[in-house]
């Protein structure tokens, strides 16, 4: 009564979602191409809940599609493309065997292609969710961009993800929105996301750029001071649009806006929304004062950097950041200033002796760039000079939690950014510990010297024996001196009760628990006292080398005093 009964695995789970090879043949595609319309269209395989349902009581292992992607993949322009590239590769194959030259030439001509706009507005509706899943694409991008110009990956592809990753670098130095610094590929999965993700960068760089009202395609800013002094380099390439496109890339020169920018301009006014209080907003405008001065770290700052040190990431934070960059001209096109201008400060290289050396500047590491940065501040040049050991480097990304082991370096740097001298707090310690060792050593030599004086006479010592033998009869011959006397009132320690007491409150609560819930808080318990012991064991490790560099500084001194 009630209609025909449905028969086993027609409803529920097992309808919800389709296998992989059903998928590619309801959409009539190979396996290259439904793998490709998938990483395009964002579609990924999915593992249901209960397998063996889905499966119609196989266990056989399989991959499984969600059937209202499937559907959503009929309606989509791209897959009559994938066809029609079908039909002109096996129409290519047959003029090429019957060597019709002229077919080929015409079918060349009507290659049918594809376009990823619709996609990528599908995909990312606002500008804000394009930003959030930018990550990926730069990734992508600049991995690309490295790639060599081999038969594995087109050299287009890779001309394109070169030029984007140079747009968005180009961006950053123009905003000073920087903070903080395979064997076995299958290149076609990584081709396909690099063609999606190559769509979605050209898309955001553009407004990117918009919002600094700087021009796109981007274009160089030339004074013209300047346009003499970039004629020979312009000389050496043969084609005016490979050099411009080579000094674009070299990250040294400024990009034309198509407003001129006015840096003096008044701030706007501030009002505080609902719900903010004065001590809310003057943290929010000291935290913004905090980011301004980073933005001019190394303003006012000349730049020259060697041949042996890695040329563009140096000049792209240092441009980040306000300062001004120049290398040799031989090494790259759009140096700005030679390696004898006189009004250089910092020369960065990475060799243990330099033959001329000028007086005027600071002659220092590459390390000293990225440490600056890290610290947001200036740090002193003296611990990276050439030629001298470095100072360990300690990465921006890590950030220690409370009872995390805290390198002495990073200690350092926290009082440098809170505006404490941690350096002269350092000179001043380790001079304590020179008296702490020299104040040992005396110590030891006076044991040495009482060491021969301990050898006392046998009578001398059997004297004192008897006095005070005699000493112990006369106080037992004593009487007690006995006395009953009023009490006084001990004041309790209320902080050592309050205590006690939250210890006694925390016992019975956790006698109190629940089985469950006590095997869960003695797992985060031993997870904690983990820590502490892995805490403790890195900072004895700490205290060995300390140790051991401090006596190798004393040997040192040592020779030389002889």
């Amino acid at each position: 009564m009630g209609g025909l009964e449905k028969r086993r695995y027609e409803r529920g789970a097992a309808t919800n979602y389709i296998t992989r090879n059903k998928a590619r043949k309801k959409l009539q595609l190979s396996l290259a191409d439904f793998r490709r319309l998938c990483i395009l269209k964002g579609v990924y395989p999915h593992e249901p809940k209960h397998k063996k349902k889905v499966n119609k009581g196989s266990t056989a292992p399989r991959t499984f599609y969600l059937m209202k992607d499937i559907k959503f993949l009929l309606h989509e322009p791209i897959v009559n493309k994938f066809r029609e590239y079908k039909v002109f590769v096996r129409k290519l194959r047959k003029a090429f065997g019957k060597a019709e030259w002229n077919t080929v030439d015409r079918l060349k001509d009507n290659k049918p292609v594809y376009k990823l706009d619709h996609i990528v507005k599908e995909r990312y509706p606002t500008f804000i969710d394009a930003l959030r899943d930018l990550d990926d694409a730069l990734s992508m991008c600049f991995l690309f961009a490295t790639f060599p110009r081999t038969g594995k990956c087109h050299v287009q592809t890779i001309q394109l993800c070169r030029r984007l990753s140079v747009e968005f670098m180009n961006f950053v130095i123009a905003s000073r929105l920087l903070r903080k610094h395979p064997t076995d590929v299958d290149y076609r999965v990584m081709a396909t996301f690099t063609e999606f993700f190559t769509t979605l960068l050209g898309f955001v760089n553009f407004r990117l750029y918009q919002t600094l009202n700087l021009l796109y395609p981007p274009k160089l800013e030339e004074k013209p001071e300047e346009r003499q002094m970039t004629k020979d380099d312009e000389e050496i390439y043969a084609m005016d649009s490979e050099s411009y496109v080579e000094k674009l890339a070299a990250l040294g020169a400024s990009l034309a806006r198509t407003v001129s920018s006015n840096e003096d301009e008044d701030d706007p006014d501030e009002f505080p929304q609902e719900g903010e209080n004065a001590e809310l907003i003057g943290e929010r405008q000291k935290e913004q004062q905090v980011l301004e001065k980073q933005k001019k770290l190394f303003e006012g700052l000349k730049f020259f950097l060697n041949r042996e040190v890695p040329r563009e990431s140096l000049a792209f934070v240092i441009r980040c950041f306000g300062g001004m960059v120049s290398w040799d001209k031989s090494l790259c096109i759009g140096a700005n200033y030679p390696v004898t201008d006189e009004a250089i400060t910092h020369q960065i290289v990475d060799r243990p002796s330099l033959g001329q050396q000028f007086v005027n500047r600071y002659y220092i590491q590459p390390q000293w760039v990225f440490d600056s940065v890290n610290c947001k501040g200036l740090l002193p040049v003296e611990d990276y000079f050439q030629g001298v050991t470095l100072p360990p480097h300690l990465s921006p990304f890590v950030e220690e939690k409370d009872g995390d082991y805290v390198p002495p370096e990073k200690l350092k740097l926290l009082a440098m950014q809170r505006g404490e001298n941690a350096y002269e707090n350092e000179s001043e310690s380790e001079e304590e510990d020179e008296k702490d060792q020299e104040e040992s050593d005396e110590k030891d030599e006076d044991e040495t010297e009482e060491e021969g004086d301990d050898d006392m006479d046998e009578t001398e010592k059997e004297d004192e024996e008897r006095l005070k033998n005699l000493e112990a009869q006369k106080v037992k011959r004593k009487k007690l001196n006995v006395k009953v006397t009023t009490g006084t009132v001990k004041m309790e320690n209320k902080a050592q009760a309050h205590e006690r007491e939250k210890a006694e409150e925390k016992r019975l609560a956790i006698m109190m628990m629940k089985k469950r819930e006590k095997y869960l808080y003695k797992k985060i318990m031993f997870g904690k006292r983990r820590k502490v012991r892995e805490t403790n064991k890195l900072a004895a490790k700490r205290k060995v080398h300390d140790d051991m560099v401090k006596a190798e500084k004393k040997k040192s001194k040592k020779i030389k005093s002889q």
